[in-house]
């Protein structure tokens, strides 16, 4: 009885061995780096401002009254707090700021507009504290990840790890060499392809994303079970374990 299940057996066990030598290779991340390694990068990125932004911006002195005329409100909430306004970034890049008309925008970075600001106000108040903040700082992950979706940003930066992260990383049939950022520069659609197998990915470009960044993960071609594990396997294991459930039983009688 043995020899004759034992084909079924050894085709059944090599099987087994080719998925889990050729699983890890597929979902493992930073796979280049070595143990101990040390890897120092300078954070450079900040957030640039584009069309149709939506930023938060208030003006404050030691002098309430003077610096009054240059916040947006909206009337007296209800505790008795003004209630400010967003300025909105138009087509040609600009806002219509009070007193001092309009600011170009188009390219600065939030620290960038806070020295314009206070650079144009500086006839106008004395020493002013500006607070400038990006409010529709949103990404969309989309594809093979747990759980797909638009996802706020509290801050000012966000990695593409960290996006992931927010979706749940990615499912077991998510190409990880190779994840797509689609962003937009001025209308522009720009495409950047990411391998999140290596740690260069770190040096990427589309490593910070920016606001209203699209990220998709692609499918594997080998929609896996478990560990990329793929149909055709699947059934190709379900038949072998038949053969080894029949033979044994034909040998019984």
């Amino acid at each position: 009885m043995y020899q004759k299940i034992k084909p079924a057996i050894i085709l059944l066990a090599i099987a087994c061995a080719v998925v889990s030598c050729t699983s890890s290779k597929k979902v493992v991340y930073f796979q280049d780096s070595q143990d101990f390694e040390t890897i120092v990068t300078e954070n450079r990125f900040e957030p640039k401002f584009k069309v149709d932004d939506v930023i938060s911006i208030y003006v404050a002195t030691l002098n309430p009254e003077a610096s009054a005329p240059f916040n947006l409100t909206i009337g007296v909430a209800a505790n008795g707090q003004s209630e400010s306004l967003d300025y909105i970034v138009d087509k040609n890049g600009d806002i219509e700021f009070p007193v001092i008309g309009k600011v170009n925008v188009l390219g600065l970075s939030p620290e960038e507009l806070k020295i314009d600001l206070k650079e144009r106000l500086s006839s106008y108040l004395k020493d002013p504290i500006i607070n400038v903040r990006l409010r529709n700082f949103t990404v969309t992950v989309l594809g093979e990840v747990r759980s797909p979706g638009t996802y706020p940003i509290i801050g000012e930066q966000v990695t593409i790890l960290e996006a992931l992260g927010l979706a749940g990383d990615l499912t077991i049939k998510g190409r990880r060499e190779n994840v797509m950022v689609i962003r937009d520069f001025d209308g522009v659609k720009v495409y950047n392809r990411l391998d999140l197998t290596s740690k260069n990915v770190m040096n990427s470009p589309a490593y910070y994303l920016t606001q209203n960044d699209v990220v998709y993960v692609e499918p594997n071609k080998s929609a896996a079970v478990s560990s990329s594990l793929d149909n055709r396997t699947t059934i190709a294991l379900s038949i072998l374990s038949l053969i080894v459930t029949t033979t044994l039983f034909l040998t019984r009688n």
